[in-house]
């Protein structure tokens, strides 16, 4: 029996041990993989989108998890590409620009959370030219951005771009080949990262700098593809930024994108530089990816029926006050104040009640005769 134990057990932990270095890669936009037998994960990936019709600029900004000291990943983008670091502060502005409305719900009779009961409120709440016929994969430029070392490319052949990758240290998983293959056939390029912090023994966790990727394109286009080759449920939060309210053209295998806010904003000093200073329209959308490898394509976003704003509502439930004093006490001092004066005019108006003086049975009653003066002596007596 001891045996069995000890063998259960050790079992046990080498199943908690394989999912410790498994490699945990994708994110919204491209493949995401660790250095080594470390682990990685993206729990959350938000996107600022500026789209005006003919250049679209994306702001990607990730939150990830794991112990992994470096990682690598790559975007497919349809033109070529420029890179730079972005500006935290830009999903500061924009994480204000959405933010709920509050909004106050009034009920008249306490409830568990007002007076006499207890005090206190409770809260509810109610989207450069394609590479020609040359080397399989062709360098177009090298940076050191921050904490990111990205190289540009060009390819014409899935597995040599994997190869290139893993040559130059972008270690990838085996399936890329097989889902860039698309892009290959329709001569995109790719901005492949590797993310590595300029801190001495530090590891990627919580959310990393920015990076901001521009590129030319005729439609608004978010690449989406190379997450299905993620293993863990996957969060996409995206601010659009264009003439009109935009919308995903499909849901592309992950739950129906839900839009959080749309509307108008001024071009403030965090979105001038992608907007330009201009005012332009805005809209929030997230979406679920429950089962990453259902996702079908690229995200294509649209112009919207209508430019209907939309902001999300947080109620907040308070009691119904009148110059400071529950209505509901108020209302019950008016009702009892008719009740009492209504009492007294009814009191006031009843007629006074009369002695009864009942009459002889059988014998008519006689009325009282007037008062006058006694009667003297009868006349002739002495």
């Amino acid at each position: 029996m001891r045996n069995r134990i000890a063998a259960l057990l050790l079992l046990l932990l080498a199943t908690q041990l394989g999912s410790l270095v498994s490699p945990a890669y994708a994110c919204g936009c491209g493949a995401m993989v660790p250095d080594g037998s470390t682990r990685i994960g993206v729990s959350r990936e938000t996107s600022a989108v500026h789209w005006d019709g003919r250049t679209e600029d994306i702001v990607m900004r990730f939150t990830v998890g794991g112990n992994a000291r470096r990682a690598a990943w790559i975007m497919p983008v349809p033109t070529r590409a420029t890179v730079e670091l972005g500006d935290g502060d830009l999903f500061h502005e924009l994480d204000r620009l959405t933010r709920p409305e509050s909004r106050a719900r009034y009920h008249f009779l306490p409830d568990s959370g007002d007076w006499p009961f207890s005090t206190g409120s409770r809260d509810g709440a109610a989207e450069a030219p394609a590479p020609g016929a040359g080397a399989p994969v062709g360098v177009v430029g090298r940076e050191q951005l921050g904490d990111f070392d990205v190289a540009r490319l060009t390819a014409t052949d899935p597995d040599a771009l994997r190869q290139w990758l893993e040559s130059n240290g972008f270690t990838m998983p085996d399936a890329l080949a097989t889902e860039v293959r698309p892009y290959v056939d329709q001569k995109w390029e790719y901005v492949a990262v590797r993310l590595a912090p300029r801190k001495q023994g530090s590891v990627l966790y919580g959310v990393l700098d920015p990076l901001r990727i521009r590129f030319d394109s005729q439609r608004l286009v978010y690449p989406m593809r190379l997450s299905r080759m993620a293993k863990t449920p996957q969060s996409l939060g995206l601010y659009v930024l264009a003439d009109h309210r935009m919308e995903p053209a499909s849901p592309i295998g992950g739950s129906a994108p839900k839009v959080t806010f749309a509307g108008k904003v001024a071009g403030t000093d965090e979105l001038a530089p992608l907007t330009g200073g201009r005012e332009t329209f805005l809209t929030a959308i997230d979406q679920e990816f429950p089962d990453p490898g259902r996702i079908s394509g690229d995200h294509e976003l649209r112009a919207a029926a209508s430019d209907t704003p939309y902001r999300r509502a947080v109620y907040h439930d308070e009691l119904l006050m009148v110059g400071g004093f529950p209505a509901w006490m108020l209302a019950l001092g008016a009702v009892l104040v008719v009740v009492a004066a209504g009492t007294l005019v009814w009191l006031r108006r009843r007629p006074a009640d009369a002695p009864d003086v009942p009459a002889a049975s059988g014998a008519p009653a006689v009325p009282d005769a007037p008062a006058g003066p006694p009667a003297g002596p009868p006349a002739g007596t002495a």
